[in-house]
């Protein structure tokens, strides 16, 4: 799929700034800046390496100020928002067009000059690549002026007082880092200066500081001669570049997308594009010397929560089997006292476990590994770490995670916060759902279903799990379903949170095994819809709720007393078509409405983050994306849906 931009797009700076670009190199490391090539985050970079992946991530070169000059005319083609607008650079105004497919492309005008700017990483190094296509159709010659804004700090950290820069032959140094260049211009090297009063309106927004700055030590230079064209490129890396070359860059990655797509057989439009998208979330992880999933740009590191499901759509219906395994084969290294981390080691330290649903979501997507890959080799080496995290969750674990007597898992108390609704704002608990949530237990039925299933593959007639299931059904039936509301209940704890209409609901249908009738899978996918459902996402409450929040910004007090209060997310979208399509047996009708509304997701992938789909929403009106512009899960769930709509029309 192919996103094209025009002038009408960016009418002035602000709505130039609306949209970004996105390129990751699998380390963790990307280049992310707006279509006119302005940063409106501290977090967008042309330039964010990774020494240490997926994590240890470095800001290195911000963006390029790019000027065109002939005779006696000069052409700044740079965008920048500054805190004094006056200062504003304004270079859209010569900015044509701006597309992105497999890596962004600028077309820009000055007077009879042309100039196509195309941006690419190479996969798996801390390589970037700028190439300048320059047509000269004047009579008179003409040069391109090139200064990159540098910072080289780590991502997130301002630039140190009085921080220099060294420009040698085919490398800057500054604190301690070091940037290889290798290029076709002429490079005049000068003192370090300072662009001071940088504005990013986008953390303004979300009550982020907002002012940034920037330093810059060399400047290149490229000739056209009149009536001439002339190819210019520049490929930094963070190790010795040697013969590659700009067009090989390019080719590779081209290709390694094309085999992407090949191998996921996805044949839709839409879902060939979010094959694409999925595959920048997939990252190396060195402290484990595995494959990971990153949860979301620009803001998160990898989760194991967000991978436990951002994989079952990122990898497995991709047909990504070796990243599968690899992925699994990481949690299972570090599954302690039945739990997965949630978040993995760095520098030595011990994992974190505050998850209740990671393992269980672990045992779900191996399950759909095996029905995609009917690798059972697999299944019987990750069998016995499936039984022990069963065992655990009955005899009871941290974070107060056990099974009741009546065979239902309770999870969570005092402050913590266990589900993926963990939002803990200092003593301030905004969605406490200590108790038996909903979704828990329809992962924990599910589970015991597929233990009980895997166990005869393996040739292990033991009844066990297929009896506790048959406990935990009865009592979930008893205790969940909401006779008056026609739904069922967020969680099984004794206080006015049980009452509340919610989106975890939605998984007690789209799971493989199930415990409602077919009657109430029906109910619950209308009440969904009714109260919940938004073209881009599932809000997080039902609006009549008084707890609701409409309006996600501003502080981080008030976003975070939002996130789940309304806010729509857009990853329980995908478990809610799944829903919908089991609910109406797969029919054509169904088949057809669900294609009917995803195609407004065409429109949703080209605003924010281009060809992605954004962490969330606001709740009243999601227009316009918030959180991170680009998030694993999001993307992972609606691919999802993509590829059981190809299994059903085939």
């Amino acid at each position: 799929m192919k996103f094209i931009y025009g002038k009408n797009d960016w009418k002035d700076l602000g709505r130039g700034q609306e949209n970004c670009y996105l390129l990751t190199n699998g380390l963790g490391g990307y280049s992310s800046m707006t279509m006119v090539g302005s940063v409106a985050r501290n977090d967008h970079a042309l330039f964010m390496s990774c020494t240490k992946a997926p994590n240890h991530r470095y800001h290195m070169i911000t963006r390029l100020d790019e000027t065109i000059q002939m005779e006696e005319s000069e052409y700044n083609l740079s965008c920048q928002e500054y805190v004094n607008h006056v200062k504003n650079k304004t270079g859209y105004c010569y900015l044509q067009q701006f597309s992105f497919q497999d890596h962004p492309v600028w077309i820009y005008q000055a007077e009879g000059i042309e100039i196509k700017k195309t941006i690419v990483m190479k996969h798996g190094e801390n390589t970037l690549g700028i190439r300048y296509e320059i047509n000269n159709r004047m009579e008179i010659p003409a040069k391109l002026l090139v200064i990159p804004q540098l910072q080289f700090v780590a991502k997130g950290e301002a630039m140190e007082k009085g921080q220099t820069f060294l420009t040698s032959e085919g490398k800057i140094l500054s604190n301690s880092l070091t940037l290889y260049y290798k290029t076709n211009a002429d490079i005049e090297n000068y003192d370090t200066q300072y662009e001071e009063d940088l504005y990013y309106a986008y953390d303004a927004r979300d009550g982020r500081d907002a002012v940034g700055k920037t330093a810059h030590n060399h400047r290149l230079s490229f000739n056209i001669q009149a009536k001439q064209e002339e190819v210019f490129w520049i490929i930094y890396s963070t190790n010795a570049i040697g013969e590659l070359t700009l067009n090989q860059m390019l080719k590779l990655e081209e290709n390694r997308q094309k085999e992407l797509v090949r191998q996921s057989q996805i044949t839709d439009e839409t879902g060939i594009q979010l094959v694409k998208s999925a595959d920048q979330f997939v990252a190396n992880r060195e402290s484990t010397e595995g494959k990971s999933i990153m949860a979301g740009y620009p803001f998160f590191a990898d989760w194991g929560r967000d991978t436990m499901i951002a994989m079952v759509g990122c990898c497995i219906s991709t047909r990504r089997f070796e990243d599968s395994k690899s992925i699994f084969r990481t949690f299972m290294k570090y599954c302690d006292k039945g739990l997965m981390p949630n978040m993995f080691p760095e520098g030595g330290n011990d994992p974190i476990y505050n998850t209740v649903d990671a393992s269980l979501l672990f045992i779900g997507a191996v399950y759909e590994y095996y029905l995609e890959s009917g690798d059972l080799a697999f299944v019987k080496e990750a069998f016995p770490v499936m039984k022990d995290i069963i065992g655990w969750y009955q005899k009871g674990t941290d974070f107060h995670i056990r099974m009741d007597q009546d065979g239902l898992i309770e999870a969570g108390s005092g402050l913590e916060q266990v589900t993926w609704m963990d939002v803990r704002f200092e003593d301030i608990l905004p969605t406490p759902r200590h108790g038996k949530p909903v979704e828990i237990n329809a992962y924990w039925y599910n589970d015991l279903m597929i233990l009980g299933y895997f166990s005869k593959l393996l040739g292990n007639e033991d009844k066990q799990y297929e009896l506790l299931a048959d406990q935990v059904k009865k009592s979930f039936c008893e205790q969940f379903w909401n006779e008056k509301q026609g739904c069922l209940k967020d969680i099984v704890s004794g206080g006015k949170a049980d009452e509340q209409i919610r989106c975890n609901q939605i998984w007690a249908v789209s799971q493989p095994f199930t415990m409602l009738n077919r009657e109430q899978e029906k109910q619950v996918v209308d009440k969904v819809f009714e109260k919940l459902y938004t073209p881009y996402g599932l809000r997080t409450l039902n609006k009549e709720d008084k707890d609701y929040k409409p309006v996600y910004g501003g502080s981080h007090f008030n976003r975070d007393m939002a996130y789940h209060q309304g806010t729509v997310w857009p990853f329980p979208m995908g478990a809610y078509y799944l829903a919908y399509l089991k609910v109406n047996d797969d029919s054509e009708s169904a088949v057809c409405k669900v294609k009917e509304q995803l195609e407004v997701m065409q429109a949703c992938m080209r605003e924010g983050c281009i060809g992605q789909i954004a962490e969330i929403y606001d709740g009243e009106n999601p227009t316009i994306s918030q959180g991170c512009f680009a998030q694993a899960w999001s993307v992972s769930e609606i691919l999802r849906v993509y590829a059981k709509l190809q299994k059903i029309t085939k």
